[in-house]
Formats: structure tokens, sequence, C-alpha cells
């Protein structure tokens, strides 16, 4: 499986390219796969490299939200790697 952080958009340059924030971690990706205009400010789904698709920024902010939470929990020890989807698949489609 494998998981997409919402990552906001920075920078776009004239090559199609974005500079995103993900959780606070900057990179380069490049916007050639996303169907749609992307404008700085949005929020982008990453996979190796190249930005998947638009996601809507409350979607975005609650599924960061949860991603946060998830990592306090583990850092923690209140959960530990190995405990399944933690019902973040129930909290994703209230």
């Amino acid at each position: 499986m494998c998981l997409s952080i919402p990552s906001k958009v920075i920078e776009i340059d004239d090559e199609n390219n974005a500079v995103v924030d993900t959780l606070g971690a900057r990179r380069k990706v490049s916007l050639e796969l996303v169907g749609e205009s992307v404008a700085i400010g949005d929020y982008v789904l990453i996979h190796v490299g190249f930005a998947m698709g638009k996601i809507d920024e409350k979607e975005a902010i609650e599924s960061i939200a949860i991603f946060e939470e998830i990592a306090r929990q583990m850092e923690s020890g209140e959960i530990g790697e190995l405990e399944g989807d933690l019902g973040l698949n129930a909290r994703l489609h209230q």
C-alpha cells in the first residue's frame, strides 16, 4: 500500500515543476501528470517525484492533521508501527 501525504505547492517554474511542502520538508516534483491546472497554494498528491493530482484544501488539511496525530502517537509510544490502519480509513470516509 502506498500513502501519499498532501503537499502544498510553494513555487512553480517554467518547465512545469513545482516545489512543494510536505509536513515541513520541501522538494521538487513534476506537474506533468496532473490533468488540470495547478497554482501556488494548491495541494497535490505525489508519487515517486510526480504530482498525480490535486486534492481539495479541506481534505488536505484534514489528512495532514490525521498524519500528524498518528506520528505523535507513534513517537509517544501510544501506538506501534504494526497496529493496522489505526482507524484512518474510517476517519477519512466520514
